[in-house]
């Protein structure tokens, strides 16, 4: 039931985005091999988590080989960051106390999501990734104005900016589809049981 439930989030989401990108037009920078985001850690949901592995054992059955390429990555990232990770780097989850959310601030800032192609440069679990990625390019509202990619709505009037701005669906949707998978949070190379 909450993979179905996830699915119509997806489909909300990715609908939001579709608006969004096409209000957006040639402000929008966001092409396929632009991977400016993939670039840093961030953290991720329990349902995202969930998604990405589903995506992954698909993955597994439809291009092993690629598959193989992406458990190798996480692998590889899981050991460069496992001495400094700001949580347990053996459950892979992060510190929900102030100490470690501040560490997780300077955390990893320049690592490549493992999840990237690198020969590509294209996601290999693009239909599975999380809401974060699903959502960054366009203008997002926040307590503190718009987050907007640093590559997209470049010299745009602050009015076009807002016109452009990306409508998410309420944060309870989400909230609803993350309770029944425990409210924690980790980042991709953790996240990949692979």
């Amino acid at each position: 039931m909450a993979s179905m439930d996830d699915a119509a989030f997806v489909q909300i989401l990715d609908h939001a985005l579709a608006d969004a990108t096409q209000r957006a037009g040639h402000w929008l920078a966001c092409r396929p091999g632009c991977n400016a985001c993939c670039h840093g850690v961030f953290a991720i949901s329990s349902l995202d988590a969930d998604r990405l592995n589903r995506g992954y054992q698909e993955l597994r059955l439809t291009d092993p080989e690629r598959a193989g390429s992406v458990a190798t990555r996480c692998e590889e990232t899981r050991a460069r960051l496992s001495d400094d990770f700001p949580g347990d780097p053996l459950t892979g989850l992060l510190g929900e106390d102030e100490d470690s959310e501040a560490r997780f601030q300077d955390f990893a800032n320049e690592e490549v999501c493992p999840v990237l192609n690198p020969e590509s440069g294209t996601c290999d679990l693009y239909e599975h990734r999380p809401v974060t990625c699903r959502v960054f390019g366009p203008p997002v509202r926040s307590s503190e104005g718009f987050g907007v990619c640093e590559l997209c709505f470049q010299g745009a009037p602050e009015t076009e900016i807002e016109r452009c701005e990306l409508h998410l669906p309420p944060s309870e949707q989400e909230d609803e589809l993350i309770h029944p998978h425990g409210d924690w949070r980790t980042i991709v190379a953790f996240a990949l049981k692979t």
